[in-house]
């Protein structure tokens, strides 16, 4: 039942990884999880619930591992190693504006496991010199590009543009696609007036939302590498639907809660 579920998820071109336990007495057991349940028994429900999670961390990124918990899914144990197979292309990021941001972006995100494509009108800035981490540098303008795109939920896309003439058609198409992140450069007062604009232009105040502006998350960061830390920080808490405050500050247990999965 396992191998016609994960049949079907491959056919129809969904991301899945299969969890297979490599030791003790249910040596071979395997769980199947997809982006929204999972199918399966390891030997513990509790070790189920973190092969979930660990399993769809590594569908976000499109990569493998092996992984040690306890037999009750205690975070630090040898007791069962279980090997992930995530079955995901790596998700895209799309970083539009090759300035010095740009190149810190195209490094951090390469590191998070996303192919990254930095965009720029401007051939003198995108060049692969200039942006050598960047899987690709495209010159285009970046509203024409994104709109012929392939974007999904796992998609990030990163606007340093910064630049009205840029910004706002760009945001128009990014607010029309399923990203799962959208970010844009700028000052409070730089956003307001992008906002102003994109509602002069008819974007709803339920698409605005969406924008995250100023980009990253507040921790004060000044270069364009401790920005890119602050952006990629916050693309993984919007996938998690975390509020990214300090572990100390906070209630919630360390790693959301997963849903149990289901006998195959």
């Amino acid at each position: 039942m396992i191998f016609e579920r994960l049949a079907a998820a491959l056919r129809a071109d969904r991301p899945v990884a299969l969890v297979t336990r490599l030791d003790g007495a249910h040596a071979g057991a395997k769980l199947l999880v997809s982006e929204d349940d999972a199918h399966g028994d390891l030997g513990t429900h509790l070790l189920n619930a973190a092969a979930v999670g660990e399993a769809r961390a590594l569908l976000a990124v499109g990569e493998n591992a092996l992984r040690s918990f306890g037999e009750h899914g205690e975070p630090v144990g040898v007791e069962v190693r279980l090997f992930i197979e995530a079955f995901a292309p790596k998700p895209v990021m799309y970083v539009f504006g090759a300035i010095d941001f740009s190149r810190a972006m195209a490094r951090i995100g390469k590191y998070l496991g996303y192919h990254v494509t930095v965009v720029d009108a401007r051939p003198v800035f995108a060049t692969k010199q200039r942006l050598p981490d960047a899987d690709e540098v495209v010159v285009a303008w970046p509203d024409e590009f994104l709109s012929r795109a392939p974007v999904n939920a796992r998609t990030a896309l990163i606007v340093l543009t910064h630049d009205v003439k840029f910004d706002i058609p760009l945001l128009q198409v990014a607010l029309r696609t399923p990203a799962g992140y959208i970010g844009a450069m700028g000052s409070r007062r730089t956003h307001a007036n992008r906002v102003e604009e994109l509602r002069r232009v008819g974007i709803s105040e339920q698409d605005l939302a969406r924008i995250s502006a100023p980009i990253g998350l507040d921790i004060g960061a000044r270069t364009p590498e401790e920005t890119a830390i602050s952006i990629a920080a916050e693309i993984i808490a919007t996938r998690e639907q975390r509020a990214g405050g300090r572990l100390s500050d906070g209630s919630e247990p360390v790693h959301n809660a997963r849903a149990p999965a289901t006998p195959a």
